[in-house]
């Protein structure tokens, strides 16, 4: 039997937190898989996990993906990520559990900061902020960005015109069909972003009222949640969970592309490289999704929400880059995309692991807390004690 540890070591993982909490009812894992690059980031995913083991394996999986989002987005971030074991994702959470949360979180000093992801919400955010600073996405009235969503939709969009440029030259996504896969708070967003620039919409979704509520909304068309990856389209974007694309369904995959928001969308290195032999163009899930992470790190230097959505633009020149690299190279874009991103932390990173209170590799030596301004915070004032 493979190990926690070993999996950890072959993949690089710094650490891994079990945390439980018998009077709230929590349980959790909390996976730091690199500082290399500055503070792991990554969000709390609350998700039914059919075992712990479960939980443990999408955390290390989430986690590694963060470092290498973070990294190929240009950030001075590493990855994190943390797994919370519920029974219904889409019931509210207690303050006593997110309160027993965020003081784990903040006993890590520092180490990972949290963020929101599937099943978490702005108001997550908020309550867990009562007890730690080390948490983005809170509301705005608290200083932070909100919920990351549209900002993460719009990363989509930005990639998404990157892959029609490698398919035909044009970012012009009028008259285009596009597949989502998941309604949620991301994929409403970017079905909204997509008609508005006059591309014709599939939807499905497991919440099949979701998904009629959006499509009324937008005008869109939808289908049952096992169809639509079968869709005739141009672009099929996975906006749920992930391993959405394998070797068993590939075959059945009627799009030139793949670009989306979910996280994880490929079982295995393997359907990289099969997608490029059947000509369907893979804008890496980790490159195209990076809008979320690009936004919730503005925080930590004084949020700007003009600056954040700048800098969310500047996927479409990554995604180019990453097609560039593929075609260079004589890679899938997915080992194009993951080998820039190494190539970074090497350069940058090599042999660094970030503690409270050292220099950071971002500023020039300042310490973190020099990048806060005033504010009511809590986070703020933890940090001018410190």
């Amino acid at each position: 039997m493979v190990s926690v540890t070993d999996v950890m070591a072959a993949h690089g993982h710094e650490q891994v937190v079990f945390v439980a909490d018998a009077a709230s009812g929590l349980r959790a894992v909390i996976a730091v898989h690199s500082t290399a690059l500055g503070p792991s980031l990554g969000g709390i995913r609350f998700w039914r996990y059919e075992t712990e083991a479960d939980a443990v394996a999408d955390a290390l999986r989430l986690s590694e993906a963060m470092t290498l989002k973070a990294s190929a987005a240009g950030l001075d971030q590493g990855g994190g990520k943390a797994v919370v074991l519920v029974d219904d994702p889409d019931v509210p959470r207690s303050v006593e559990l997110l309160h027993a949360l965020g003081r784990t979180i903040d006993e890590l000093g520092g180490r990972y900061l949290a963020a929101e992801d599937v099943g978490a919400t702005t108001r997550d955010m908020d309550v867990i902020d009562d007890v730690t600073p080390w948490v983005t996405g809170v509301s705005s009235d608290r200083g932070g960005s909100g919920d990351p969503s549209p900002v993460t939709a719009l990363g989509v969009l930005a990639a998404m015109r990157a892959t029609l440029v490698e398919l035909d030259g044009t970012r012009d996504l009028a008259g285009r069909v596009v597949a989502v896969q998941g309604t949620g708070h991301v994929g409403s967003v970017l079905t909204a972003f997509l008609v508005d620039a006059g591309a014709s919409v599939i939807l499905a979704d497991v919440n099949e009222a979701r998904a009629r509520e959006v499509a009324a909304a937008h005008g869109a068309a939808v289908v049952g949640a096992h169809e639509i990856l079968e869709q005739e389209c141009d672009v099929l974007a996975p906006c749920a969970l992930g391993r959405a694309v394998n070797d068993r369904n590939l075959a059945t995959l009627q799009c030139r592309a793949i670009c989306g928001a979910a996280n994880n969308q490929l079982v295995g290195d393997v359907v990289d490289e099969l997608l490029a032999e059947r000509g369907i163009l893979y804008a890496p899930d980790f490159v195209a999704n990076a809008g979320g992470i690009i936004n919730i790190a503005e925080e930590f230097t004084g949020y700007s929400r003009a600056i954040a959505l700048e800098r969310v633009q500047q996927i479409e020149a990554t995604t180019k880059r990453v097609f560039e690299v593929a075609r260079e190279r004589g890679l899938p874009p997915g080992r194009a995309a993951i080998a820039l991103a190494r190539e970074r932390i090497e350069r940058e990173g090599a042999g660094r692991r970030w503690q409270p209170g050292t220099p950071t590799a971002w500023t020039g030596g300042a310490p973190l807390r020099e990048l806060r301004p005033g504010s009511p915070r809590p986070r703020d004032r933890a940090l001018g004690s410190q």
